[in-house]
């Protein structure tokens, strides 16, 4: 039995809606998941209002609201999605629409600043008012909280951690514009870097050519990490240049909101210090003042892949039931 009232957490993403219901102090009390319809907004707003109501039915409490997290760029005071990359979302009022269908109060929230809040108030961050959490996936987000509260900015774009420029002369990124960090630093550029190496034929990559049968297509970012684990050189010294790239945009990032903590999370961070420890050493070397001024300790993330869901949940209990 729970204490207090229960909120539902949804992190839609562009091949998942996972969904959970959320006790007060962050806790999961059942979880769900499924296929995202994602060709049609309807068919996934329909989805994501099906997943609610079963969730409610292994609820056992009041559910008092439901938090959506999505990978998009959010207005979450009207619950309005300027832009999703991965979804057919473009200007489009989903928090009316889901509420519509619920009967309950609904918070939207981008993914990552609802994973950054999962972990400030349930994770590594619980015990800090200023924290940046940087999300090493397929693309890199980030959330910031600030005094205590999550940072949004006029529009609600607030965090785009990913989007930061530091090769104004680097390859295009998904945004438009070049150089950005998610070139350099997410788990497409590890895999992008990983079969270059296996295409130049370089003895160097042998171990990575035996992992995907020598068709550099078929190699993943988690092959890499896997033969990095494995003590393969290749591997570490890829992990190794995009934790030195990472730990350049972070240093950019505290020299304009001066945090008292970074958490490394996605997909990617679970390479732990394969990734973390070259991301620490790259920070201290491009931190601005380093030397003579406090540092923010580099730490994993502890939600793992259940901070957008543990987040969005949070804020749904505070901004609906005061929590």
């Amino acid at each position: 039995m729970s204490n207090g009232p229960l909120t539902i957490g949804i992190d839609i993403g562009g091949t998942k809606i996972a969904g959970a219901v959320i006790a007060p102090d962050g806790q999961i009390v059942a979880s769900e998941r499924i296929t995202t319809p994602a060709a049609s907004t309807d068919a996934i707003i329909a989805a994501t209002a099906e997943l609610v109501t079963t969730l409610k039915g292994a609820a056992d409490g009041q559910i008092v609201g439901v938090g959506v997290a999505c990978a998009a760029f959010v207005d979450s005071r009207r619950g309005y999605v300027w832009f999703a990359p991965n979804l057919p979302w473009r200007d489009l009022h989903l928090g009316p629409l889901l509420e519509d269908r619920l009967d309950l109060p609904v918070i939207i929230e981008n993914d990552a600043n609802a994973a950054a809040w999962g972990e400030y108030r349930f994770g590594a961050g619980r015990d800090v008012d200023d924290m940046v959490l940087f999300t090493v996936g397929t693309g890199v987000g980030g959330g910031c909280i600030v005094d205590d509260r999550l940072l949004h900015g006029a529009f609600g774009i607030g965090g785009e951690l990913g989007h930061i420029v530091i090769d104004p002369g680097g390859p295009r990124c998904g945004c438009g514009n070049k150089g950005c960090l998610e070139v350099y630093a997410s788990g497409n550029a590890l895999a992008r870097n990983a079969r270059e190496l296996v295409a130049s034929q370089s003895p160097m990559g042998e171990a990575l050519r035996e992992a995907c049968g020598g068709d550099p297509d078929a190699l993943r970012g988690h092959d890499v990490t896997r033969l990095a684990e494995a003590g393969d050189l290749a591997a570490t010294e890829l992990l190794e240049d995009l934790g030195t790239r990472l730990g350049q945009g972070i240093a950019s990032v505290c020299a304009v909101l001066d945090p008292r903590l970074i958490v490394i999370g996605g997909g990617v961070a679970a390479a732990g210090d394969l990734l973390i420890g070259p991301a620490r050493t790259s920070f201290s070397k491009h931190l601005t003042g380093r030397g003579h001024r406090p540092s923010p300790e580099l730490v994993a993330a502890m939600l793992g892949n259940d901070a957008g869901m543990v987040g969005a949940g949070a804020l749904a209990h505070e901004r609906v039931a005061g929590g």
